[in-house]
């Protein structure tokens, strides 16, 4: 599996000859982003940063777009969805996907101060956490912090914080995770033998946009 940042809540999951692409940015956005094409699509929150299955559709074949809460199974991959808010209440959706023997969760544009009873209960084993902590409509840095350690991850992904206005949103985050001395990188490849061992470690990702 080869994890990759495009800005903002954007991430780029390869795993074989499949692509998942989680939030693209529209081509209308102003924050300019990747496109390349995607087998499967996950759509948060119905806006121009999130909502650019446009830019990750390839000429011969558009992705299979999951854009809400419910339970879905794509190519041998599950994923859950799971309905909370921003913090402006637009609606946004958590997703879960098990695949390659690790579980992903992305919060999306998250903003709420606890978690969705449901959505708590239904991510008790996470290998993998993306969640944003520039603020504006979603958590900031301090309540990522804190929603972050509720899931007990064995990695954890900021996002949400480049060309977000939240420049210092990375360093407060780092410091409330005692991970000052992170530094980032292109992209992260793992097989599940990598992140057994490993218990809220920090990963950052520089965005490839």
């Amino acid at each position: 599996m080869i994890i990759t940042h495009h800005g903002a809540d954007f991430f780029k999951v390869t795993f074989g000859d499949m692509t998942l692409a989680v939030n693209p940015v529209s081509k209308d956005s102003k924050i300019k982003s990747s496109r390349f094409g995607a087998d499967i699509a996950l759509i948060s929150v119905n806006d121009l940063e999130h909502n650019g299955s446009d830019a990750v559709s390839r000429t011969d074949k558009a992705p299979f777009v999951i854009s809400g809460p419910g339970e879905y199974e794509v190519s041998g991959i599950f994923i859950k969805g799971f309905l909370s808010k921003t913090k402006e209440g637009k609606l946004n959706t958590i997703y879960t996907v098990a695949m390659e023997g690790m579980n992903l969760c992305f919060l999306g544009a998250f903003g709420e101060d606890a978690l969705p009873v449901t959505a708590k209960e239904a991510n008790e084993s996470i290998d993998i956490l993306f969640v944003p902590i520039g603020g504006e409509d979603a958590l900031d840095a301090h309540m990522a912090e804190k929603i972050a350690t509720q899931f007990e991850p064995k990695i954890i992904i900021p996002a949400h914080f480049e060309g977000m206005g939240a420049a210092g949103a990375l360093k407060t985050f780092l410091k409330e995770a005692g991970s000052e001395d992170v530094k980032s990188v292109e992209k992260l490849t793992l097989k599940r033998k990598d992140v057994e061992a490993k218990q809220g470690e920090v990963v950052v990702l520089s965005s490839v946009a």
